[in-house]
Order: structure tokens, then C-alpha cells, then sequence
């Protein structure tokens, strides 16, 4: 929607609090809607910006307990992500 994001690449996954709002494909501003409870970035990246080949969701099945790695959106940095399970919403 043409906002800025963030002042710079570095300060996007730095420690820089993002600049709200972020919205979804459809269109809802996934930092206040409850429709998005957890607010989650899901990367699948290690700290540095590698693949995190063991969590990064591939080969994910709804009945599995694959976990993935996300990163919480208001924290402002994007890769400092924890597992979470593939099946969060």
C-alpha cells in the first residue's frame, strides 16, 4: 500500500521496530486484526539470514509436529525467530 517498512535492509532485521500497517493479501492489517492472534513472520531462516533446513516447515502435514522458525512482528527483528509448530495458525 506504499507505506515505508523500515528506514533501511539492515535496520528490517537489525532490531528496528517495524512501521505498522502490514497488511495481508486480503487486505486486513495483520497487527490489529484478531483474526491474526499470534502475529507471526514465518521465515524458516537462521539469525544470519541461512536456511534453516530443520525448521523451515517443507514437507509439513497437518497431523505432524514439524516446527518452523517465526518471528514475532512487533519485536522488530524479523530473523531472531523461535520454533514454533507448522500447524499454528
Amino acid at each position: 500500500q506504499g507505506q515505508l517498512l523500515a528506514k533501511s535492509w539492515s535496520s528490517l532485521f537489525g532490531g528496528a521496530a517495524l512501521r505498522g500497517p502490514i497488511y495481508s493479501f486480503n487486505g486486513r492489517n495483520i497487527l490489529a486484526d484478531p483474526l491474526w492472534p499470534r502475529r507471526l513472520a514465518w521465515h524458516g531462516s537462521t539469525p544470519r539470514g541461512g536456511h534453516a533446513r530443520q525448521w523451515d516447515c517443507q514437507g509439513w502435514r497437518s497431523s505432524g509436529t514439524a516446527q518452523g522458525m517465526a518471528s514475532a512482528l512487533g519485536e522488530g527483528r524479523l530473523l531472531a525467530g523461535q520454533r514454533h509448530n507448522c500447524s499454528t495458525p
